[in-house]
């Protein structure tokens, strides 16, 4: 990777910005892709101290013209840009076609027409749903429980095509549960960590059976420079996981624990999912990332809940967060 110019889709975003800082931080040259917008604001990366380091360029994944132009000249793409929310795809399904289906086409058209050297397509441990078996590797079969997921299947797909039919350098990057500083806020950490900074003592949850292979941010940014690296992982999908889980209600009673142990958790039925629709175990194998990098996991889950809760402590960052609006 060294001399190389790199590119990072989705880089205002939440792990996105945290992929740019890290690629910067590590002497690479990074073109940081973010969404256009009218207020200038390129998203978390207004708050970054390496936010001068970066070549910015405001567009729209869904542009063609505008997506080819952000990755000329670059050799190493890392594409992140999607929407992820999986409440709001129950609303708005076809902006999830537009953003992650043609988005994820549009960066595979331009590498394919660019000949770039490495792409990086992120995926998410959704795409398998509800585990069949456990830890869930990569041959696991896909589950489309939420037009969320379908959509992310839907890019999965293509991408192996171009791969297949275009010989493109490509690796499926598929993390699981990545949570830490900046989530957002419809997130379950988020949701629970401000509502206790703000004093509730009711905390509003959906299910809190379903469990969650918890990745702390910096884990999956590692994994994902560490993939970069190997050619080994060239036209395979990749988990990035913890190999571990713990149920929602695990987690709420220890983010209480060490907030206010006096709140306690109420279910809110705007916040569940459909029946067939949630996913109720996920829990993933990372024995490929293993055998084929140097990857190791960094944060338990204590330490990177621990830095998460002293990063919303901050009272700019939590003011950022509306946690009386269930935000779907």
């Amino acid at each position: 990777m060294k001399g190389k110019k790199i590119l990072v889709t989705g880089a205002d975003g939440f792990i996105g910005s945290h992929l740019a800082e890290a690629l910067v931080r590590q002497g690479y040259d990074v073109r940081a892709f973010v969404m256009y917008n009218s207020f200038n604001s390129w998203g978390w990366l207004d708050d970054s101290d390496i936010k001068q380091d970066l070549d910015i360029f405001a567009g729209d994944i869904r542009d063609p013209n505008g997506v080819k132009s952000a990755m000329k000249d670059c050799d190493i793409i890392f594409h992140l840009a999607a929407l992820i929310a999986i409440p709001f795809s129950y609303h708005s399904p076809d902006s999830y076609i537009d953003t992650n289906i043609k988005g994820t086409l549009n960066v595979l058209h331009a590498a394919k027409d660019l000949n770039v050297s490495r792409l990086l397509v992120t995926s998410t441990s959704e795409v398998y749903g509800t585990a069949q078996y456990v830890p869930i590797d990569e041959k696991h079969p896909r589950q489309p429980q939420s037009p969320y997921s379908a959509s992310k299947i839907g890019a999965d797909c293509i991408s192996e095509s171009f791969y297949r039919s275009f010989d493109i350098p490509l690796t499926i990057v598929r993390p699981f549960n990545t949570y830490g500083p900046r989530q957002s806020a419809r997130a379950v950490i988020p949701t629970i960590i401000t509502q206790l900074l703000n004093g509730k003592e009711k905390i509003y949850l959906g299910d809190t059976i379903p469990t969650r292979d918890l990745l702390y941010v910096q884990d999956t940014v590692n994994g994902f420079i560490e993939i970069a690296k190997t050619d080994s992982l060239i036209g395979e999908d990749c988990n990035i996981a913890t190999q571990s889980e713990i149920s929602i209600g695990q987690l709420a009673a220890e983010l209480i624990a060490q907030i206010n142990p006096a709140a306690v958790i109420e279910t809110d039925i705007k916040r569940l999912r459909p029946e067939k629709s949630e996913v109720f175990r996920l829990f993933g194998s990372n024995q490929k990332l293993v055998e084929n990098t140097h990857w190791k996991q960094q944060y338990p889950l204590t330490q990177g809940l621990a830095k998460t809760i002293d990063w919303f402590k901050n009272e700019n960052n939590l003011k950022k967060y509306k946690s009386d609006i269930y935000n779907i």
